[in-house]
């Protein structure tokens, strides 16, 4: 319970919840995507529905809520519009609203004694009173070396970033029963995507690239565990101001232009061609900022996610600047989709999914 007041088990890392619809709420649209297994005895997912339902300019900023009323509206149209009857969600909060922590802890444990350990470390690291944040913990595994440690994440955000969320799903009509954080809810998602990769992409270095409208938010996998992230503030709103200022269009008409396609002939040349070496050499750039901070000196494939991702050209370009193999993310290949489901606008939309996908597969947790 969060305060006493909102009904709602909260945890970062909850197991066996309900079925669920995974509630993606990004700076430009809320996406939403449920799923269901094929059969009784099968492992295939299948696609149920899903939904894009975008947000009002300045509805949210920096990850944060600023309009509740904007934001609960477009959940609510984007529910209607999926035709589900579920009314239990997974919602995530970005990475900059959550601390983590990697702790080492002796293995076998009480569970009293492990959280009484996470509650005294996370004293040293949240720069806030225990009171004022919610704090959940999962054990990872074994600790590299030493068979009698293990090795424990934390995670920690303050209870107004939390609540702000869960506010927003009561007021559109559901109920929040997971909250996670986004790097990891793209994570379990992307691992249907690794297991595909040859040998399932074993002791492989996988750079995670989500391409936003308003940054890119990379995620450094090694062997289904992070190894560095970063967030640098550049994504699709640039490339609508250019095409604003360069066609003397508003800013409602240079969004619906870069959507639609409907634009002059001389867009690719002047406006989108820049923005493209511009957004490959701010990936390169992170690449090496992965480099100079850690161990490794190579990436062994790039991955794009996010709303950019789908733009022409954009992962061969990456590629070129990168020198590394490039490939746009869809997690749900190898599923079933319902008859409700379009496979061609899937494919279209399945970058910008990766994360509401992962929300949406806490519904077959069974750790």
């Amino acid at each position: 319970m969060l305060n006493g007041k909102i009904d709602i088990d909260f945890t970062f890392l909850q197991t066996r919840p309900p079925s669920l619809i995974g509630v993606d709420i990004s700076s430009s649209s809320v996406k939403m995507v449920e799923l269901s297994m094929a059969g009784k005895n099968s492992n295939v997912y299948r696609v149920e529905r899903y939904a894009i339902e975008p947000l009002p300019r300045d509805a949210m900023l920096d990850g944060n809520i600023v309009s509740l009323e904007a934001v609960s509206e477009s959940l609510r149209r984007g529910w209607k519009r999926m035709g589900t009857r579920l009314k239990t969600v997974a919602l995530a909060l970005p990475a900059a609203a959550v601390i983590t922590k990697k702790i080492i802890v002796p293995a076998g444990q009480r569970e009293e004694d492990l959280l009484f350990q996470v509650e005294t470390e996370a004293n040293q690291y949240i720069p806030f009173a225990l009171d004022e944040v919610n704090l959940d913990f999962q054990v990872v595994g074994p600790a590299p070396g030493n068979p009698e440690e293990v090795e424990v994440l934390i995670a920690a955000s303050r209870k107004e970033k939390v609540e702000d969320r869960v506010a927003v799903a009561l007021t559109a009509g559901l109920k929040a029963v997971v909250m996670d954080v986004e790097p990891y809810a793209a994570q379990a998602a992307f691992e249907l995507i690794e297991n595909r990769l040859p040998g399932g992409g074993k002791d492989q270095i996988i750079a995670l690239v989500d391409i936003g409208a308003t940054g890119i938010s990379i995620n450094v996998l090694r062997n289904g565990q992070s190894v560095y992230m970063r967030n640098q503030p550049f994504g699709g709103d640039q490339l609508t101001q250019e095409i604003q200022s360069h066609f003397n269009l508003t800013p409602e008409e240079a969004e619906a232009a870069k959507r639609s396609g409907e634009l002059p002939d001389n867009y690719k040349t002047s406006v989108l061609q820049p923005f493209r070496e511009t957004l490959a050499l701010e990936v390169a750039r992170a690449l090496q900022f992965f480099f100079t901070s850690t161990q490794f000196t190579a990436v062994n494939y790039i991955f794009l996610a996010g709303g950019c991702a789908v733009i022409p050209e954009l992962d061969e370009i990456i590629a070129a600047r990168t020198q590394v193999g490039t490939l746009v993310v869809n997690p749900f290949i190898g599923m079933e989709l319902s008859s409700r489901v379009t496979p061609k606008q899937l494919s279209a939309d399945a970058p910008s999914l990766l994360v509401a996908c992962g929300l949406a597969l806490r519904s077959f947790d069974r750790s």
